[in-house]
């Protein structure tokens, strides 16, 4: 008899910097929608120098459903670059819009 674990499919982080007309265009707002709709949690927030940072924690496929598509962005976006760093995931429970 062997002893059976429930194992989570290996769960990734990436951190996200988001440059070009990100902010102003509900970029934020759209990115919450989109991750919730994916299942991936995480945050998001506008940076004082008018990019936009992302942290993006699901599996692999989640992670580049997302990555892909912060290239596209909301209607009025557009992003001009895209610098992904991966990280040890820390295991978020949510997907947040951050404010400072």
């Amino acid at each position: 008899m062997s002893n059976t674990t429930h194992e989570k499919p290996d769960l990734l982080r990436a951190h996200l910097l988001i440059s070009g007309r990100v902010q102003g265009v509900g970029y934020r707002y759209y990115t919450r929608q989109v991750a919730t709709q994916k299942g991936v949690n995480g945050w998001v927030k506008n940076l004082p120098d008018g990019r936009v940072e992302a942290v993006f924690e699901g599996s692999q496929a989640q992670i580049e459903a997302m990555i892909k598509w912060c290239y596209q962005g909301p209607p009025s976006a557009q992003a001009t670059q895209v610098k992904v760093e991966y990280q040890r995931a820390e295991g978020l429970y949510s997907f947040d819009i951050l404010y400072h």
